[in-house]
């Protein structure tokens, strides 16, 4: 019997990405980067490569290591693709880093009711 939650659909997602990893030899690294090539092949949403912003963080990318890939997928996927997908990515980094504010924005909050109620 399946559990209840609150966000079914992305437990899913996190769970196969997961077992992915799991079952995959690849290094952090390489894997992030293989993923936001296939995002990019797909022409994928912001919102998709928002899921690898925190892995490619972990793994130490760098901007440089992105625009590589996009560089060396661009005679295979095109460069509408590859000018999409760097939208996307611009896009995701700012979601990031607006999700980050709010949730910095949050824990401030709760301290200083923390520390008011003592």
């Amino acid at each position: 019997m399946a559990t209840a939650s609150e966000a079914p659909v992305l437990d899913t997602l996190a769970a196969m990405t997961i077992d992915s990893i799991e079952r995959c030899g690849m290094d952090e690294g390489t894997l992030i980067l293989t993923r936001l090539a296939a995002l990019a092949a797909m022409d994928a949403p912001a919102i998709s490569y928002l899921a690898h912003v925190d892995p490619a963080i972990k793994a130490n990318l760098s901007a440089e290591q992105v625009q590589d890939v996009l560089v060396a997928i661009a005679p295979v996927v095109g460069t509408a693709r590859v000018m999409s997908a760097a939208g996307h990515i611009a896009e995701a980094l700012g979601f990031a880093i607006a999700l980050g504010a709010s949730e910095a924005e949050a824990m401030a909050e709760a301290e200083a009711r923390r520390r008011s109620k003592s």
